[in-house]
Formats: structure tokens, sequence, C-alpha cells
């Protein structure tokens, strides 16, 4: 009752009370019943909604501890890869995915030219919390992945903590093996702290800081690029703010920040080209996956480099220093 999986009045799950149900495309992870109805548990065809969902109706107990889910070991991922995960955290990974994926990005720029405003692009957003798709990394393509570039595939870590719930409490979504992490990953203190590489990946100058703080350079540095991209490439600047859908505005008074005026929707920015709208996917994966640094950290490193090259071609985005995995 105290999960948040269970919190029947969040917006998770009361978003669509107006509308009195919840969209197909929306139950399985927002209604009990939807979730149900896509594992096939309510005797219905698994892998798909056949109706919408109950509204202000959690992942309570029932959606999650049933055969059908105890049994799930294929997970479709929105880039329509298919991953194997015998263990408990199949269950987890039917929400935990995202959205969307690169390939969507691809066959929306499909036939454009990099740097020229395509009036028909609209951001796309891969959801939040894309955590499987993360782990999972070029395998699955939840990123957006340049030509010509490799990408780690599935993190293995030891056999002992490789899955969502040997990390999580499944109830909480808290970490529990903190104690066991910092046992391991000697001069940590905690997880965060954790480092998986001796490089200086952001190019500071700090190569003791943690792993999630070299992503976070990276990702704070691959937001500035995106503004300088569409100030002084594209002509039309950009602002980001993360509560606000769809949240890439128009910076009106060009001061670089999302003002309360502008972060509306009305204000969705619409100046679009591939460069910036591969760039701009990236950054809100990254901006919507807290954990990647846990969840697979060369991933999450190879997608905020390989997007800041991609701008750095045009704008003049200074890389002195950093280095990709």
């Amino acid at each position: 009752m105290a999960s948040p999986h269970g919190d029947r009045k969040s917006e998770s799950f009361v978003h669509w009370n107006k509308d009195g149900a919840v969209p197909e495309d929306c139950a399985t992870c927002h209604s009990g019943p939807g979730l149900l109805d896509f594992l096939g548990a309510d005797g219905s065809m698994a892998g798909k909604v056949d109706a919408p969902g109950t509204i202000e109706s959690p992942v309570d107990c029932v959606a999650c501890h049933n055969q059908a889910a105890s049994s799930l070991e294929q997970i479709t991922f929105p880039s329509g890869e298919i991953m194997t995960e015998a263990s408990p955290s199949a269950i987890c990974m039917v929400c935990h995915q995202g959205r969307a994926s690169g390939d969507a990005v691809n066959a929306a720029i499909a036939g454009s030219e990099n740097d020229t405003i395509n009036a028909e692009l609209g951001f796309i957003n891969v959801h939040y919390a894309a955590s499987a798709a993360t782990m999972f990394g070029g395998a699955v393509r939840g990123g957006y992945q340049y030509e010509g570039k490799t990408y780690a595939e599935k993190f293995a870590h030891v056999p002992d903590f490789n899955s969502c719930t040997t990390c999580h409490n499944p109830h909480t979504t808290k970490v529990v093996a903190i104690d066991q992490c910092v046992a391991c990953h000697k001069g940590a203190e905690t997880i965060s702290a954790i480092r998986t590489t001796p490089a200086d990946i952001d190019g500071d100058g700090d190569a003791q800081e943690g792993i999630s703080a070299e992503i976070a350079t990276l990702h704070e540095k691959l937001g500035d690029a995106i503004m300088l991209y569409a100030k002084d490439v594209v002509g039309k600047p950009v602002v980001y703010d993360a509560h606000a859908y769809p949240y890439f505005f128009n910076d009106l008074n060009g001061n670089g920040q999302a003002d309360p005026d502008e972060a509306k929707f009305p204000n969705s920015y619409k100046s679009w080209t591939p460069r910036l709208l591969r760039a701009a996917y990236n950054y809100q994966f990254l901006a919507k996956e807290p954990g990647a640094y846990a969840h697979n950290p060369r991933y999450a490193i190879q997608l905020a480099y390989d997007s800041l090259e991609d701008l750095s071609s045009k704008a003049a985005v200074d890389m002195a220093g950093m280095t990709r995995p």
C-alpha cells in the first residue's frame, strides 16, 4: 500500500480521471487492470490491451503477482527488439523501458537535410524511467545511436546483482544493495560515488568523482550545446523544462531559461532540424533516466558524447578533454 506503484491518487493514476478511463496505449502501465490485460492474465490475448483501463486503479499486488507475470520471459521493446529475461525483473521491464526508441527518430528525419528546419518534425519523447532500455543498451536502441558508432549492449553486473529486484526493493523501488555495493567498490561511500573507469570522461580534470558526476556534466554540456546550436545555427533559440510537456520551448526573451510564460504548450519548440532532434532525444533520454550511471554507464556516456560530437560539427561546442569509452 505504501509503494509508489500503489499510490492511487498520484498523477500516474488520476491523469485520465476527467476522461473516465485510461486509453489503451497508456493502460498497461497506468492501470492495474490494464497490466493484467496486457499480460493476458485476465483471459485475453497477451501482448496487447483490449480495452481502456480503469482510472485510479494502481499497479497493485495482483497486477504483478500472477501466473502470467511469473512466467513472463520475453520483453518487446519500442524498437521491436525482443529480449529474454528469465528473472522476476521481466515484469518490471514491461513498463520501465520507455515508449520510443532511436528508430522512431530515424523514421521521422528520413530524407531531411541535417541542418534545415523541417516543419513536420516534432519532439519525440522517450517518456520516463527507461531503465530496461538503458540496461540493454545498444541491443534495443533505446537512445539515439549515431551511424558508424558502436554502443555498449547489456550491462552485465556481478551475478548476485544483475537484475532489477536484486538491487531495488520491488515495492518501495528504493535501492537496497547499498552496503554490498560499497563493500566491493572500495573508497565509495555512496552508489553515486562509484567509478567504473579511470578516465576523465567529461574533461573537467577530476578523475576521482563518481561516474554519475561524469555523466551529469556531459548531460549539462549537452543541454548547453543544444541551446547553442539552436541559437547560432537554426536561428531559433530553445529552452528546456523537465516538468512541462513537451519539454522544449521557444526562448522568447533569449535569457537561456524556461520562464513560466514560456514553458507552455502553445509555445512548444517547432523549429527542429534532424541534428537538433537527435541530440534533444538523447538529452531527454538521460534526463528521465537518473539511474543510467548504475544501469549502463558506458551506454549513457556514449549517447551524450556522440550527441555533443554531432552538434560540434556545426556549432562551437567545446569538447576538449572529453573521452568516449
